[in-house]
């Protein structure tokens, strides 16, 4: 088994108040390349979002641990993990695999919208579809909107 240094980590997006200019911060850009475009490739879900999430929930953090309990490097709540047939989500081939194949079931249940799809991964689907859109929790409507940001800069990069 593996020996793993857990780091306390808070979504990196999620703060409303937090002073990153997401516009201007630099990408992380051919870390996890093989891992991501797998994924994204099995699920036909774009691997310059898979970059943003990833980028947004942790980072690029694997061993984040958030205060709630999401897991690596896109933030896994363990039931997620389990849903989605991860073992270990603190390894990131898996939980890659695991937060794509989650990604693509927000995609397919919001019907390719990506704004949804991403707020669901944050704030839950059932909170999606019971306000009919994007939640009014100013974490969700930040990450929201900083996924955007970040998928277009992975897109054009």
């Amino acid at each position: 088994m593996a020996s793993f240094d857990v780091i306390s980590f808070y979504c990196y997006a999620c703060d409303p108040d937090s002073h990153v200019n997401w516009r201007t911060t630099p990408l992380f850009t051919g870390r996890y390349d093989t891992e991501i475009k797998t994924a994204a490739q099995e699920y036909g879900v774009d691997p310059a979002l898979v970059r943003a999430v990833i980028h947004a929930e942790s980072a690029f953090n694997e061993k984040a641990l958030s205060p709630v309990g999401a897991q690596g490097l896109m933030q896994l709540m363990p039931g997620t993990a389990l849903e989605v047939g991860v073992q270990n989500a603190m390894v990131a081939a898996d939980n890659i695999r695991g937060g794509v194949t989650y990604l693509a079931k927000m995609l397919e249940r919001f019907k390719g919208n990506t704004r949804l799809a991403t707020a669901a991964y944050n704030a839950g689907p059932g909170t999606v579809s019971r306000y009919g859109g994007i939640p009014p929790y100013a974490e969700t409507k930040a990450y929201v909107e900083r996924v955007g940001i970040l998928h277009e800069r992975y897109a054009s990069n």
